[in-house]
Parts: structure tokens; sequence; C-alpha cells
């Protein structure tokens, strides 16, 4: 008998929609993640990330580590920094800034590189930051701030970082096996993701695809963490195949059958899908009259913050609450200075789904009796 799951439609920044092929998939016999069966499988898993991002697997590997998004930044900026040098951090939303805190957190010698939540990063100004300080050894952003919807140059970044021999890692948590990438042409040493956002898999699982030369000279490197060192947990893998402290073995099941889905779909008609998706959203968005934060040519495809309108009615934790009983939800936004709510193009969703949101929400606004469309004041436009 099929179990019956009810579908929610998650218009949230992650975890995504997941399809109920990939929730099933945990549903597996007991298995001590020790065994080689199961080794065997990470194997597979950590190969096929690769292939994801175009990667050659003699100069490229994948290391996998418990945990959500966030931690593969720490692996990442405390586990590669030599010692006496300085992290150079790209720096135009919340997550570069979360990045900019694990510095801090950890003493590192730190070049908060800060430009406006709403804007590009200015290239020139990169380029003169590393030109004029020759201790910068790793350089790091965030390709897709998610808290805007912003999309970053790091091909561009990564070009300059190399010129000034530096490393290059990037934040892909929220556009890896979603807007296609490659290591090689975007000039990036590490990128790194976690499940449950671009695969539509399962929270628990992150990792992080990179240079192995570069892990293996991080050797030499000062120790700045156990549970989060890259070196510590490459090496254990190479050396047994198996995660250095226990695996989310329930959350790798699952992943590998996302894997397999993402692989059917495909990875231009996967990216077709999810601009369906968004310009879905901005099309239900125009007939309601709400605005975007960020200029449309800067937008990832993936994310919209949008402003919230100026009416006395407008209260989102209404338009959630209603929103949410339907099978929809909807995310608050992250920047600080502006009130915005976030839709999302992410998970196993397609345009009729954003039909249908619209659909909710526009009954929503006429519950709370919120004006159609909805108000801003001029000073705004």
């Amino acid at each position: 008998m099929m179990m019956e799951i009810k579908r929610n439609i998650l218009l949230n920044p992650g975890p995504s929609t997941t399809t109920d092929t990939v929730k099933l998939a945990q549903v597996v016999p007991d298995i001590c993640p020790r065994e080689q069966e199961f080794a065997g499988m990470m194997k597979g898993l950590r190969e096929d990330l690769l292939k994801i991002v175009h990667a050659d697997p003699a100069k490229y590997t994948s290391v996998l580590f418990c945990g959500s998004g966030t931690i593969n930044i720490d692996v990442c900026i405390n586990s590669l920094l030599p010692e006496g040098k300085k992290v150079l951090v790209v720096n135009n939303g919340a997550y570069s800034t979360r990045a900019v805190e694990i510095c801090q957190y950890y003493g590192l010698p730190h070049i908060d590189l800060r430009f406006p939540v709403d804007r590009l990063p200015d290239l020139s100004l990169v380029e003169k930051t590393l030109r004029e300080d020759p201790d910068i050894a790793l350089v790091h952003t965030t390709h897709h701030e998610t808290g805007t919807g912003i999309l970053n140059p790091i091909r561009e970044i990564g070009a300059l970082a190399h010129m000034y021999g530096a490393v290059f890692t990037v934040d892909t948590t929220s556009t890896l096996a979603m807007l296609p990438i490659d290591m090689e042409e975007s000039h990036i040493d590490f990128c790194m993701a976690s499940a449950q956002k671009g695969l539509m898999a399962m929270t628990g699982l992150s990792f992080v695809i990179g240079n192995r030369a570069v892990i293996e000279e991080s050797k030499h490197y000062p120790k700045r963490s156990y549970y989060c060192n890259l070196y510590l947990q490459y090496e254990f893998f190479e050396k047994t195949g198996e995660m250095h402290f226990t695996p989310p073995v329930q959350t790798i099941y699952a992943s590998i059958q996302a894997l397999k889905e993402y692989f059917a779909e495909g990875e231009e008609e996967k990216w077709k899908r999810h601009t369906r998706v968004f310009r879905a959203i901005h099309d239900g968005l125009d007939e309601l009259g709400f605005r975007d934060v960020i200029r449309r040519e800067w937008q990832s495809g993936l994310v919209v913050s949008v402003l919230y309108p100026d009416d006395v009615n407008w209260d989102f934790e209404k338009i959630h609450d209603y929103c949410y009983d339907c099978g929809f939800t909807i995310y608050p936004g992250k920047i600080s200075t502006t009130n915005t709510f976030r839709l999302c193009a992410l998970g196993a969703i397609d345009e009729q789904d954003i039909k249908d949101f619209f659909v909710v929400l526009k009954e929503a606004l006429h519950t709370y009796h919120i004006q159609i469309p909805v108000p801003y004041k001029e000073t705004m436009g």
C-alpha cells in the first residue's frame, strides 16, 4: 500500500519541497554506517557530487559533513587559511556576513569588504584590496545571497583571486544543483552546499567540493577545529571510505535518490524548470502590484525579495498563516533595514504550483482588506 503524504509547497529558501520518492528513500533496513556496503554508497555519492559542478575527479574531490550549510563555511575558512595569512570576504549580504562572523569567532585575520546588500560588489575595489595586501591567501564570497536574491559575479571575483595567488571559496548553498556551475570556468577552488537545497533532499548532510591538492597542503595549516577540519575528514574518507564521525544514515539514502532524480531530469531541464517558476513568481507579483528589492537583471532567478506594501492592514504573519493553512509556506526577509518577505523558486515545484499559490495569496489579501494592487508610497518608486 502506498503511503499518502500531504504535499506542501515551500516557497522559503530551503529546505525545499521534495518528491515522495526522496522522502520514502529514508525508509530502509537499519544498517551500521561502518559497513563496507554503506561506505560504497558514500563513495558513489561523493563521485556524483563532482559531476554536478563538472569537476575533474583527478583534481577535485568532495567531502561530506553532518550539519546545515553553515558548517561548510566554517570548515573552509578555518581549515584553508595558512598561518599568518588573511581572509578577504567580499560581502554584500547576510551569508557573507556569516563568513565574517566565523573569522571573528576563530580570531582569524580578515578583511570585511562590505558593499550594500542591494548592489553588486565593486570589482575594482576587490582588485585594489588584493593588490594592496599580499597577505590575503583566501577569498570568500556567496554566489547567491538568498536574503535578497542577488547573484554575485563569482567568475570575475575568482579570476581576481587567482591573479593575486589566493584560494577562492564560494558559498554555493543556494545555487548548486539549480543554476549550472562549472568549477574551472568560474575559477572556483572550493564550493559547498547542503542536501536540502538544490538537490531537493533532506537536512543534515552538507558537502564541500574542492581542490584535492589544496586540501592536502592544508594538512600543514593550523588546526583550529576538530570536528570541522577539512583535511581530517578528507583523510578519513580516503583511508576508510567512511566519515570520521557518525553520518546521517537515512539522509544519505535520500540524497542518493535525489541525485538519481537530478540526473534523470538533467541540468538544463532542471534550470529551465526553476526559471519557469521564477517567471511565474514575478508574473504573480506584478499582477498584484508588489515591488522587488533587487534590480531584476541582478536577480539570481531563484529568490525574489518583496517589499512590504504601504497598507495599514498589511500584517505578514497573518498573510503567512493564511497561506500556510492552504499548504503554501512563504518566508520573512533578511534585510535589516527594509521590511521584506521572500518567494523562492526552489524544490520539486513547477509553474502551476505558483499559479495556485497566487490564487491563495489574493484570497488572503481580500480576507484582510488589503488594497489590490497593493499600494506603495510614491517616494519608494
